[in-house]
């Protein structure tokens, strides 16, 4: 396994009336963020807020290319990102829901406390298959075939690499101590975007190539 500090790029916030930033995903042109009682989108140019939709929002956030997907409560709804309607509704996986992302049709669910990836029908709700990881498990994104998944325990967090069938870490990029990870999504190019919990900020830091783990 390839081990390296994270590379911060930019930070995002604090934003007015943010107590806090769970789920975030990337539409392509802004950075949504899940603030608990609303998913608000971020321009990442200017870093300010551009509007706000007032969904349950204390988890994970996905995009699937037209509709936004957020962890509230016990559901993930799936809502219309141009006029904030909720469009649909399956239960979320029990346990503690983190992260939320969405690859190759299927909703993928990352558990905190359960140290748990789940691969979840975004029809049914199902759980299809799982991964166990060895550490708390907070956002997930995927990006050119790569699953990814923050961690964040005490005062230590990282980004790591997963192999999508065994789950073993095949690359981690460590965050400055006291810098904890919460949602993540990557842009589908050269950055992640990370939430900070508490902080009310967003981080972006830079993706490494393959050929980079490699060197």
């Amino acid at each position: 396994m390839k081990t390296a500090p994270a590379d911060i790029l930019r930070e995002y916030g604090p934003f007015p009336g943010v107590e806090q930033v769970a789920g975030v995903t990337f539409d392509g042109r802004h950075v949504w963020i899940a603030t608990g009682e609303a998913v608000t989108a971020i321009d990442p140019e200017s870093g300010q807020p551009a509007r706000s939709l007032a969904v349950p929002a204390d988890a994970g956030t996905a995009f699937d290319g037209r509709h936004l997907f957020q962890i509230g409560e016990d559901r993930i709804r799936k809502i219309d990102p141009e006029t904030g309607a909720v469009v649909g509704s399956i239960p979320a996986p029990e346990g503690g829901n983190s992260g939320l992302a969405w690859a190759e049709g299927m909703l993928w669910v990352g558990q905190h406390r359960g140290r748990m990836i789940h691969q979840v029908d975004p029809a049914t709700g199902a759980v299809l298959r799982s991964l166990r990881s060895d550490r708390l498990v907070t956002g997930v994104t995927w990006v050119d075939g790569d699953l990814w998944h923050g961690t964040w325990e005490g005062e230590e967090s990282s980004l790591r690499r997963v192999d999508p069938d065994s789950g073993a870490v095949l690359e981690e990029l460590a965050m400055p101590a006291g810098l904890g990870v919460s949602g993540l999504e990557s842009d589908g190019g050269d950055r992640f975007f990370c939430g900070g919990g508490r902080s009310g900020k967003v981080r972006a830091v830079r993706r490494p190539r393959r050929e980079d783990a490699a060197a």
